[in-house]
């Protein structure tokens, strides 16, 4: 509902839309769900340890990639760690490395709350994806080409939910050749009519640019680095201890 509640709401011509004073309070509360995943008992001191490593990892490659023509390096480690650690682990993981990311870039700002989450979400589905297709373990290349996979289709998805989150507060959409009056959000129009803006807003200033650029750099980390990642990553799994939801 944080994201997609700007296509259902109901506004006259020319009322003033604002945020549900709700959503203030999302940052903290993202940041307790985090808390009661680590305090429920679902991972040990190793396990712990572990996930402090691979936050500040993320944390510094995000500082290396972000904002540079959609490079991002987050999210191949965060799809890796997810699948060899289990979704609610990842989920922890996707919402830290956003967090201590932020603070290490000065990127702390009211997307912030969405930019956990969603990635939060992204290390949450590698950890759901299955381990065994038609009896048979996914293992070696099919696994890194499951992962490959996965981390493409993150990328785009990752891209749409963060431009939903911004694009209804744009005032202006400058873009040489497309008329930028029919890609704004209008607050009170039909949902079909919005959605349809949306789409083809994000299309043109994200999904043949950024989305791309990550998905190519998430792929490629995953195909040339997964292999020899996942051998470290369950080095480490069999050490610590980790409660699989």
């Amino acid at each position: 509902m944080m994201l997609v509640w700007p296509l259902l709401v109901q506004a006259e011509d020319g009322a003033r839309v604002q945020p549900p004073f709700l959503f203030l309070v999302l940052l903290p509360v993202v940041l307790a769900v985090v808390v009661a995943e680590l305090s429920e008992g679902g991972l040990d001191a190793r396990a712990l340890a572990v996930l402090g490593v691979l936050t500040a990892v993320n944390a510094v490659l995000r500082g290396m990639g972000a904002g540079v023509a959609g490079l991002e390096l987050v999210f191949f480690l965060l799809i890796l760690a997810g699948r060899v650690f289990g979704p609610g682990f990842g989920f922890v993981l996707g919402a830290l490395s956003l967090f201590a990311g932020a603070l290490l870039t000065a990127g702390v700002g009211p997307w912030l709350p969405y930019q956990m989450l969603v990635a939060a979400w992204v290390g949450l589905g590698a950890g759901l994806l299955p381990r065994r297709v038609l009896g048979r373990p996914v293992t070696g290349r099919w696994e890194i080409a499951l992962l490959a996979t996965y981390g493409v289709v993150a990328a785009y998805v990752y891209g749409l939910l963060l431009n939903l989150q911004g694009w209804p507060y744009l005032l202006g959409i400058g873009i040489p050749g497309v008329d930028g009056e029919g890609l704004m959000f209008v607050p009170g129009d039909p949902l079909h009519e919005n959605l349809g803006r949306f789409l083809v807003y994000t299309l043109v200033t994200s999904t043949t640019s950024w989305d791309t650029g990550r998905a190519i750099t998430t792929a490629l980390a995953v195909v040339l680095l997964g292999p020899s990642v996942l051998v470290v990553l369950r080095r480490a799994a069999r050490r610590a201890r980790v409660v699989r939801a």
